[in-house]
């Protein structure tokens, strides 16, 4: 058996683990994934070529690159006996999220907090379709992940459409103060996220939990929306939230051209 390892470049949470599971499924030479998100590394141990491995990872736009194969003794892997349990939490917390940020978002007028909501909207569709798509066919869930994938691009298409209407129109103010405090308990749940589906973990990589919270891009969105709401205030402008959403938006469109990947 070898043991090939790859850089995930683009890698920065659980979700995106997800899709690389989804992706390599199915491929009979492929004995055990070792995912190693701090560090945006992948092991791959296997039977046989790499070619198609490597493709595949590719395929994500992910940043995945090979960075070295080596042979392995190792032949027994630890199984994630309470993955399902893990990815029914933390798709409830991200389902939770996109009702609270998008209520919140359109209440307060605030374009930040609703393409926030949506990108919580995304992950929940990849913890959901590796959950209801357990023990079905590949064509299955290759049509699960092209549903998914079109009704995100359509949500995201909308927003850019209202944030357009917003920069043409008459300026309204969002309220900052509800940005921030609904943002800072949006940035708690990614935590916690984050920390249910890797505390199970190799036990050497406990220490790297704080980095890792601080490299997720759905923390880093949070921190957007939180400094968005406070320059909305300080300048007396909705431009900030305005330019968040629409960098958010772009974030979300590229995380369903990585869903519609797993249809092909």
């Amino acid at each position: 058996m070898e043991k090939t390892a790859f850089k995930i470049s683009k890698m920065d949470c659980p979700s995106e683990e997800n899709l690389i599971r989804m992706k390599l499924e199915g491929i009979k030479s492929i004995k055990n994934l070792e995912f190693d998100i701090p560090n945006r590394k992948l092991f791959v141990f296997h039977t046989g070529q790499i070619d198609s491995i490597e493709k595949s990872i590719i395929e994500l736009n992910l940043g995945g690159s090979k960075i070295s194969t080596e042979k392995t003794n190792q032949i027994n892997f630890k199984e994630e006996i309470n993955q399902k349990k893990r990815l029914w939490i933390v798709l409830s917390i991200n389902f939770l999220f996109f009702m609270i940020e998008m209520t919140t978002g359109l209440i307060s007028k605030s374009m930040g907090l609703v393409a926030d909501s949506l990108d919580m909207l995304a992950d929940s569709f990849v913890y959901g379709i590796s959950l209801f798509a357990v023990g079905g066919t590949l064509v299955r869930k290759k049509q699960i992940a092209k549903l998914a994938g079109y009704f995100q691009m359509i949500l995201a298409t909308i927003g850019f459409i209202e944030v357009l209407r917003r920069f043409l129109s008459e300026e309204v103010l969002p309220d900052f103060s509800t940005m921030i405090i609904v943002s800072i308990f949006a940035l708690i749940a990614n935590g916690i996220c984050l920390y249910v589906l890797q505390k199970n973990k190799k036990k050497e990589e406990v220490h790297m939990q704080a980095s890792m919270i601080f490299t997720s891009n759905d923390v880093i969105i949070n921190l957007g929306v939180i400094i968005a709401g406070i320059l909305v205030t300080w300048l007396h402008s909705n431009k900030p939230d305005l330019i968040i959403g629409t960098i958010v938006f772009v974030l979300v469109i590229q995380g369903a051209f990585r869903i519609l990947k797993l249809s092909k």
